[in-house]
């Protein structure tokens, strides 16, 4: 089927702006094989960057130091040339408490990454209360690495220590989310069909398996109450799972083949997903309806084309902060920029071998990792509109089936269900 690097539309759009770049330290027999940079996150208050340096390694480091890395520096970093600016975690210097930049060997090839803070009000769902190997503090921050043999690490994020070992999937850790409620609560897609619930307040007691998809789970996310948990895999799976109940909700159908990433909206009321079929869909997960589809391949592929191999496969996508943006990447060498209300992207960037990506936690920086390495965009600026404050607002607490029966004109129901 032919295709076209850009539509006439997507000529005009303007290039995101450069930020900076991690690059990871190679030798000269040192192959590509084996450093695909499979996942990126930042931590939830914004003090950290972690991402795969490919092979087995985790690199973690201060955002805040990062960024004025880039500022002093340029856009161009090696990964290690941080290092001397940084306070080690073995100095004697008696600043425990700044942030520490640490290179973390998982032993195995790493797939998955995920930060996790704890709220100490928030009670574990374990039985035995009485005694814990861990009690974790509101200080505490964790990052949880899925590896290829199956195995979940957790690693205290301040000292680089590893602290638990999780052991109960029997193929690749591919995805990894934790509740943003405080819980502790870590979620797992695997290889293995199966999603694993862990209460890390109950030392990493694996609470209970999802099933219901019939091939690999690619990705997770929780929406932002931590209620509904969606899970994506081959096979065009799209599944909502009420994590009270760890009972599945829905099926979400209209992908034409593999879905590989999803994320929710900062308010709850909307999911996107990014499928090899060249499409990120923008559900209504409430009532599992598509609002709007994002096309990566112009003219867009039939069905029967978008079930197969092409070179506009989308491999990631995420949410905004602002819930106006998200990004997408594709097997095209490009990242693209959406608003949700715009049929075209408003801002592109080149990237060869793009495997994932991720806004920052104030949503000012999309991070993507290819090949061991990290490159950094600013992303489109635009002051939300009170209208749009407001709804999300309203939207934090209000499923769609209650706000349809708002006592409202139907205009102002359209645009809080994100219909217009």
């Amino acid at each position: 089927m032919a295709s076209f690097p850009l539509s006439v539309n997507e000529k005009l759009i303007a290039r995101s702006r450069t930020v900076g770049e991690l690059l990871a330290p190679t030798s000269p027999f040192d192959k590509k094989c084996g450093r695909e940079n499979w996942t990126v996150a930042f931590a939830p208050d914004g003090s950290y960057f972690a991402w795969s340096q490919g092979h087995r390694i985790v690199k973690l480091v201060p955002w805040s130091q990062c960024l004025n890395n880039f500022l002093l520096h340029g856009t161009k970093n090696v990964a290690n040339s941080i290092s001397p600016r940084l306070p080690r975690q073995n100095s004697d210097s008696g600043q425990k408490n700044k942030p520490c930049e640490h290179i973390i060997d998982c032993g195995d090839i790493v797939w998955s990454l995920a930060f996790g803070s704890s709220v100490p009000e928030k009670q574990s769902r374990c039985v035995n209360i009485e005694w814990h190997r861990f009690k974790f503090g509101q200080d505490q921050l964790l990052l949880a690495t899925g590896l290829n043999n199956g195995r979940i690490k957790i690693w205290d994020v301040y000292t680089g220590k590893l602290l638990l070992n999780l052991m109960d999937h029997t193929e690749v850790v591919r995805d990894l989310t934790f509740a943003p409620d405080g819980s502790l609560i870590l979620v797992s897609a695997s290889r293995d069909k199966t999603l694993r619930v862990w209460d890390l307040k109950d030392d990493g007691n694996m609470m209970k398996v999802l099933r219901g998809h019939q091939n690999w789970v690619y990705g997770c996310a929780f929406s932002p109450d931590s209620s509904i948990l969606c899970s994506v895999g081959a096979s065009k799976a799209v599944f909502l799972w009420d994590m009270d109940k760890y009972s599945m909700i829905r099926k979400l159908e209209g992908h034409h083949n593999d879905v590989v990433a999803c994320e929710f909206s900062p308010d709850g009321a909307l999911l996107a997903t990014a499928s090899y079929d060249t499409r990120v869909y923008v559900w209504d997960p409430h009532l599992g309806v598509i609002l709007m589809e994002f096309g990566h391949l112009f003219p867009p592929p039939t069905p029967i084309f978008a079930g197969g191999a092409n070179d506009r496969w989308v491999r990631s996508v995420s949410f905004s902060h602002d819930g106006l943006h998200i990004a997408s990447l594709a097997d095209d060498k490009m990242v693209r920029f959406w608003r949700i209300d715009e049929e075209y992207p408003v801002q592109v960037a080149p990237l060869n071998n793009g495997l994932c990506c991720t806004f920052s936690t104030d949503g000012s920086v999309l991070a993507a990792g290819q090949d061991g390495s990290v490159y950094f965009w600013a992303t489109p600026r635009q002051v939300s509109s009170l209208q749009h404050l407001c709804r999300m607002a309203i939207r934090r607490v209000m499923p769609t089936s209650q706000v349809k029966s708002l006592p409202v004109p139907s205009k102002v129901v359209e645009f809080l269900c994100y219909q217009i």
